[in-house]
């Protein structure tokens, strides 16, 4: 098993699992464009497949604990994760300078970050352990960013959600080929979100009146809120993973 950090490991824990559950992690190699990265795959095998599953994208400084404890979390749920690597094998960041140049040559190139998006989905959508027909995507930080950016492509997704995110909208709307529902999950002390990038992104998704999405935003959670290295804001948080619960249990079961 991961090796976390405390932090980590407290997270990884908060979610009990049922008895007799074992996690199956795979370190999962692949390319986009010739490209090398190495993704991470976990899923309980004491539950049989083909599972629903969840595609998750990185915060701003790549493939490193966070989302694979994320990961394991869901998989305790019984769902089928797959962490993506968006910058590729080795590029990690523990500095805001890289991390923040990094995530600029996509915020920069959106359509190079959908790619990247893509090849995690496809290398996903065909293993045999996930029903294909139930995938949700999410991110954190640039990795919900990158899960709003995919969704726009009419990748044949359940739902989308974005974990404090970047709101890019578009002009003309975008909006058109999504999905699935739809739900953000955002701090209401955030100054990469302020309300009025909420309120524009709102106005873009009211375009198609048949959209069926969500914002949820929580009060003194700034950006970040979710990283136990960040700002971390206790009750945003717990609220948010419960929405992100019950919008997998509807999308996935109908409950």
């Amino acid at each position: 098993m991961t090796d976390f950090s405390a932090a980590h490991r407290q997270l990884v824990d908060s979610v009990a699992g049922p008895d007799g559950a074992r996690l199956d992690e795979t370190v999962v190699t692949y390319e986009h464009d010739g490209a090398p990265m190495e993704g991470y795959s976990v899923h309980d095998a004491a539950v049989a497949g083909p599972k629903p599953a969840v595609l998750i994208v990185h915060d701003w400084t790549g493939l490193r604990e966070y989302p694979k404890a994320r990961a394991q979390m869901l998989a305790k749920l019984g769902y089928f994760a797959f962490c993506a690597d968006i910058y590729g094998t080795g590029r990690r960041f523990d500095d805001h300078e890289g991390a923040a140049a990094e995530a600029g040559k996509y915020y920069g190139d959106l359509a190079l970050m959908r790619a990247r998006v893509r090849a995690a989905y496809d290398v996903l959508a065909a293993n045999p352990e996930v029903d294909a027909s139930r995938i949700v995507v999410t991110g954190y930080c640039f990795g919900g960013s990158a899960s709003l950016e995919f969704a726009r492509t009419g990748a044949p997704l359940a739902g989308t959600v974005s974990f404090h995110g970047r709101l890019v909208t578009h002009d003309p709307a975008e909006v058109g080929l999504i999905n699935g529902p739809v739900l953000v999950l955002t701090g209401g002390a955030d100054p990469v979100v302020p309300d009025e990038s909420i309120a524009a992104f709102q106005a873009e998704l009211r375009t198609r009146p048949d959209l069926d999405w969500q914002v949820n935003t929580y009060a003194g959670a700034e950006h970040g809120y979710t990283l136990p290295e960040g700002p971390y804001h206790a009750a945003a948080d717990r609220r948010s993973w419960r929405a992100f619960e019950a919008f997998l249990e509807e999308v996935f079961h109908g409950g």
